[in-house]
């Protein structure tokens, strides 16, 4: 059997698409589908392109406790990471992840006031796969406990 830290890049790397957590004013939970990252280091920082004007940037910045949630929905895998969302509106981080076609969605480019970057950064981990949940170390990806 493939070992969990082989099996969650391979998860990472194969999805189009994450959901993402916020925490409302009233505090409930809100979750989101998003574009898959568009930078990882690891399982330890994900970094996500958004609108400055959206709800959920309003959240994190009020609240910044976020999961984020990958799945593999043909194998039945899936990993949830929780920890914080950070907003960023510096030029290089907006820079790092900016690609061509981005106008599409920030029409005046990677200097978009609307464009921003968010920074997801895990504090813990669980991998559900083979009818069987385990947590994992966010460092190495190895199990921790189940």
């Amino acid at each position: 059997m493939e070992k969990v830290p082989e099996m969650i890049n391979r998860l990472l790397d194969s999805q189009s698409t994450a959901f993402i957590g916020s925490v409302d004013s009233d505090g409930f939970p809100n979750m989101k589908a998003m574009l898959a990252p568009r930078r990882r280091e690891n399982l330890l920082h994900f970094y996500f392109t958004t609108n400055t004007s959206s709800m959920r940037v309003k959240q994190f910045r009020e609240n910044n406790k976020a999961c984020v949630y990958f799945c593999d929905q043909n194998n039945f895998i899936g990993m949830m990471l929780t920890g914080t969302m950070d907003v960023l509106e510096d030029a290089a981080s907006k820079e790092m992840i900016w690609r061509e076609g981005d106008t599409t969605y920030y029409s005046l480019g990677v200097t978009d006031p609307d464009y921003c970057v968010l920074k997801f950064t895990s504090q813990s981990g669980r991998v559900y796969r083979s009818f069987n949940s385990v947590n994992i170390d966010i460092h190495t990806g190895e199990v921790l406990f189940q």
